[in-house]
């Protein structure tokens, strides 16, 4: 597992937990809706680095008799469930502790200490945000950010820089909320930025979740190592026609192949054999995070039935 994810996540969660303390100090001091739904937020994300801790731990498993191919999923599953958490603990609660405010609102007393612990916070998210950032974008290569996302196979990075985005742009609102609050005397704003700050985190959730799901089902492998493999198998020699080339990630660094080749006629068993390993051989040397390959002798259809109509 790449050492890079472990120690975004790692920052993220000392961070996360320093701030989380100073949010909920000063929520209770002051009486903020959206500084305690801030201080939910960062308690949120405090938990899930320690789920995506776990699961890059539990990944690193080797294959055993229940568990063939590893552990390596066990990434994808917990960060699922860290989109599940942001969904119903952060976005739940905060939207939740909005309405109540709204209905009920109260008066943010000494609003200069949600000023000083939003500066901070800003502060240290921003920290955080920039080394998630650049963490991410040594790894995603020529692609766009977007696409990046969408093909990236080691989830913790880019669900680390979600928390840090989101978390940047709920510090945003809160701060705005407290002030209009103060400025103009209308404690719903107080709320309003609460619920907000929940839509926000569910509209996170949501992409998370989707962006996840993919991958705890079994996405394919990158495009271009498809297309990489094919090309190794179809200058060997031993090659009539490739039929297929399936592939699922079983985690960020364990690809599963599974190949369907056409082989030439002529070859006879011992050298079919050769062949293969031959195959094999590089393929894993090309792309090492390719860790299984199953090659099966098949005849493409066309062939099939041109024997039979002979």
């Amino acid at each position: 597992m790449a050492s890079g994810s472990t120690k975004v996540i790692i920052a993220a969660l000392i961070g996360n937990t320093l701030i989380s303390i100073t949010k909920f100090t000063a929520a209770f001091i002051t009486g903020s809706s959206a500084m305690l739904s801030e201080g939910i937020h960062s308690l949120v994300d405090t938990g899930n680095q320690i789920l995506l801790l776990h699961g890059l731990k539990q990944a690193k498993k080797p294959a055993d008799e229940y568990f063939p191919f590893g552990h390596g999923k066990e990434v994808y599953f917990w960060s699922f469930i860290v989109a599940i958490l942001i969904f119903a603990l952060g976005g739940g609660i905060s939207i939740y502790e909005g309405i109540q405010h709204i209905l009920n609102p109260e008066p943010i007393t000494n609003p200069m200490i949600n000023y000083v612990v939003l500066g901070l916070a800003m502060l240290f998210e921003g920290a955080a945000w920039y080394f998630a950032f650049r963490e991410f974008s040594s790894v995603k290569g020529k692609r766009g950010y977007i696409e990046a996302v969408q093909r990236a196979k080691d989830p913790s990075i880019f669900v680390v820089l979600f928390e840090d985005s989101a978390a940047m742009l709920g510090l945003l609102v809160a701060f705005c909320g407290i002030m209009l609050a103060q400025w103009t005397g209308y404690l719903y704003f107080d709320g309003a930025a609460s619920v907000i700050i929940g839509l926000i985190l569910v509209g996170t959730a949501i992409w998370l979740a989707y962006e996840t799901k993919g991958l705890l089902i079994g996405e394919s492998a990158n495009r271009h190592v498809i297309d990489g493999i094919r090309s190794i198998l179809n200058t060997h020699a031993a090659t009539e026609h490739v039929n297929e080339v399936l592939t699922m990630h079983m985690g960020p660094d364990f690809v599963l192949v599974n190949i369907s080749i056409d082989f030439q006629d002529e070859l006879l068993s011992d050298e079919m054999e050769i062949a293969i390993a031959e195959m094999d051989q590089r393929i894993k040397n090309e792309y090492p995070h390719i860790k299984r390959i199953f090659i099966e002798a098949e005849k493409r259809k066309n062939r099939i039935i041109a024997q039979l109509e002979k």
